[in-house]
This record gives C-alpha cells, sequence and structure tokens, in this order.
C-alpha cells in the first residue's frame, strides 16, 4: 500500500470518527459544543502533526518528497472523509450536520484537506529539524576541547 494511502485512510477514517463522537455528544449534551468542537480539532491536529514529525524523523536526510505524500494524504482523506460523512448521516442514530454531497466533498472536504496537509508538513519539518539537531550535538560532543570552544562561540 502507498504510503500516502495508508494516512489517507487513517486520517480520513479519524476525521469521521470524530465527527460522529461529535454528532452523538452534540445531542446528548447539546450545550457543550462550544468546548467539544476545538478538542476534536485538536486531536485530529495532534495526531497529524504526530505522524507528520514520525515521517520526518524517518527522512531526515531529505530523499523523499514528502510534501507530495501529504498533499495526496490530505486530498484523498478530505473527499473521502466528506463523502463516508455524506454516507453516514443517512443511517439512523448519525447527527453529522445534514450536509449535502456537493458542501461534503468542496467546501467540507477543503478544511480538512488543510488540517491534513499543513499540520503534516509541519510535523515533518519538525521531525528533519529534530534529527539533525541531535545529529550536530553529537558531532560537537565529539570535537576535541579546542575545537569545541571555537565552534560555541
Amino acid at each position: 500500500m502507498n504510503a500516502w494511502v495508508l494516512r489517507a485512510v487513517g486520517l480520513g477514517a479519524l476525521t469521521v470518527g470524530l465527527r460522529a463522537l461529535l454528532g452523538v455528544a452534540m445531542v446528548q449534551w447539546p450545550t457543550n459544543g462550544s468546548w467539544m468542537r476545538p478538542l476534536g480539532l485538536l486531536v485530529l491536529i495532534a495526531a497529524v502533526l504526530a505522524w507528520g514529525v514520525l515521517d520526518g524523523r524517518a527522512d531526515a536526510d531529505g530523499q523523499r518528497d514528502l510534501t507530495m505524500r501529504w498533499l495526496k494524504a490530505g486530498l484523498a482523506g478530505g473527499i473521502g472523509a466528506g463523502a463516508v460523512a455524506w454516507i453516514l448521516d443517512y443511517l439512523p442514530g448519525f447527527d453529522l450536520g445534514d450536509n449535502g454531497l456537493l458542501f461534503e466533498i468542496t467546501s467540507g472536504a477543503s478544511f480538512i484537506i488543510l488540517v491534513i496537509f499543513i499540520p503534516g508538513v509541519l510535523g515533518v519539518a519538525l521531525g528533519r529539524y529534530l534529527v539533525r539537531r541531535r545529529d550536530n550535538s553529537d558531532t560537537a560532543s565529539d570535537l576535541p576541547n579546542s575545537t569545541k570552544e571555537s565552534a560555541t562561540v
């Protein structure tokens, strides 16, 4: 399976799961939506960011084009999550906003695409930075004392 397909399916499923959980919670506790919506968004962003950091750490030398991987994952995950949410909205017990298919695969999907793509790429950059910083500090500690003092100045 392609790496971007795995990310698209996993993050799209997380998006739909969070929307379904939010829909059930909003039916049970309608006055608590002001903190439940941002919490769901924060969980999704944290998952994408963590996966991006793992990608960046695995590819610290920058040999692969992870930007396109995350763009494809965002596109497929956003459009797929919108289509699945539209289908689930017709099942009894699911309240996902009663949005039409056109909205779900265009406007709704564009937001999810950005929520997957931007934190994913930021996570890749952070992961690469952390590995390079660790490697540079290991290299600096291997230098002799006289070189180490001049390298820190």
